[in-house]
């Protein structure tokens, strides 16, 4: 009797133990981002200070700003809307090059750098694949940084507007002329168009590239990255006399201008043509993707049987 009345609690709650749920892919993705977020500040850290960099020198030119919308006044409207645009067109270009900066070093550090300090081996313990792991590091420069150049820019430009209107409070004309002639919500939706059209769609075959060497390499990923690169073209023009490899490299580099924006024209400016169709049609952007893919999957592939350095 004493045996089956103790038996029955033990019964009774091994029936109500529950089975740890299975983590989801998704969740796996998603603290794997942020795992590389905590490792990698410069992603947010380097655009912060750049906009910082830049708020301190716009708030040293506005001691001449009525002056300058005293000029502006005299001009055409399209005249206006340059000299007006200017600093806020130069604020984000310089933004996006931090970025772009940031996001070439990471990518070659991404693979490479866990290798190099043996982090590998505590990552690899962690019940997240490799392909889940890769995947995290190709959405930083292909989602992350485009959102992160985004949401600074436009606080960065829109600071600047307020410190405008603040040095401008009792010039309404000039007032009237700034707030005209800067459409931020319509500059913001073309940035937002270019940054992922070319930053993320046009040039994922670099960060792809990047990302592989980045797996490959023992030392020195950046002359990897580069030096094969070169020597192609070195090759092709001893050999051929041609230089087909390089001018596929400069119009890559260039962001396919032709098919997202009118040429001649910033990103920002509201007299900029948009042409998605053309853009999403066009061969080598499809082309591009594809390559991205294959050097993804050899990321993947390395990390998978790649040691600590």
């Amino acid at each position: 009797m004493n045996t089956q009345s103790n038996a029955m609690p033990e019964s009774h709650l091994e029936s109500q133990v529950v089975a740890p749920a299975e983590i989801s892919g998704t969740r796996r993705l998603y603290w794997s981002l942020r795992r590389e977020l905590w490792e990698y500040r410069s992603i947010y850290v380097a655009p912060l200070a750049v906009a910082a960099l830049i708020l301190f020198g716009f708030l040293i030119s506005t001691i001449h700003l009525r002056e300058k919308m005293r000029t502006a006044a005299t001009l055409s409207p399209m005249q206006q809307h340059q000299l007006i645009a200017q600093p806020y067109d130069f604020a984000a270009l310089l933004i996006m090059f931090t970025t772009l900066v940031v996001a070439v070093f990471y990518c070659l550090d991404a693979l490479h750098g866990e290798r190099r300090d043996r982090s590998i081996l505590f990552w690899k313990s962690l019940p997240v694949s490799d392909l889940n792991a890769v995947l995290a590091k190709a959405s930083i420069p292909l989602v992350v940084l485009p959102l992160v150049t985004f949401s600074i820019t436009v606080v960065t430009q829109l600071i600047m507007l307020l410190l405008s209107t603040m040095v401008l409070l009792g010039d309404v004309p000039g007032i009237a002329t700034l707030w005209t002639q800067l459409s931020l919500f319509q500059t913001s939706l073309l940035l937002l168009y270019h940054l992922f059209a070319v930053h993320s769609l046009w040039y994922a075959p670099f960060f792809g590239w990047l990302l592989l060497v980045s797996g490959w390499a023992r030392r020195a990923p950046f002359l990897w990255a580069g030096l094969p690169l070169l020597a192609i073209g070195i090759v092709e023009k001893i050999a051929f006399n041609t230089s087909h490899f390089a001018a596929m490299l400069e119009y890559r580099l260039g962001g396919s201008a032709e098919a997202v924006i009118a040429p001649g024209t910033v990103p920002m400016n509201p007299m900029t043509h948009l042409t998605p169709g053309h853009f999403l049609s066009n061969p080598g952007l499809w082309l591009g993707l594809a390559i991205f893919a294959a050097f993804l999957a050899a990321a993947v592939r390395l990390r998978r049987y790649q040691g600590p350095i």
